[in-house]
């Protein structure tokens, strides 16, 4: 299996940025479009886990548009193994918080409907304690 070809890693980049846009934009339809439409699909987040794309889709629906908890990226981390499976991992600077935010999705190509989100998570970051 070859890992991270670049013609992938930027089809998948282009999808993850089409779908930040339309997090800011509370753009819904798009939002849905990237998940998988399958009861099997999970979103977890920082306020809500979404098990489903009916939990997920409502969840989105309930959210007020805007920039919401992410400030800035640290790093963005797009692997392909082969040319259908793609994980996505973001660090991320947060409104109001010193720790970062990370997020992690996992992407396949399926034959008949393209790249979807099968799989996501959000989470905060607590502060590393001294030793």
């Amino acid at each position: 299996m070859e890992v991270n070809i670049p013609e992938v890693v930027e089809e998948v980049r282009a999808l993850f940025e089409c779908y930040e846009q339309a997090l800011v934009a509370k753009d819904v339809e798009v939002l849905d479009a990237t998940f998988w439409n399958s009861p099997h699909t999970i979103r977890y987040a920082i306020h809500e886990n979404g098990y489903g794309f009916d939990e997920i889709h409502a969840h989105r629906v309930r959210r007020p548009p805007g920039p919401g908890i992410k400030v800035g990226r640290r790093r963005l981390v797009i692997t392909t193994l082969g040319r259908d499976i793609a994980t996505v991992n973001l660090e991320f600077d947060m409104r109001g918080r010193d720790t970062p935010g990370r997020q992690s999705q996992t992407w396949v190509r399926f034959p008949d409907i393209g790249w979807k989100v099968v799989s996501a998570h959000v989470s905060v970051t607590e502060a590393t304690p001294a030793y």
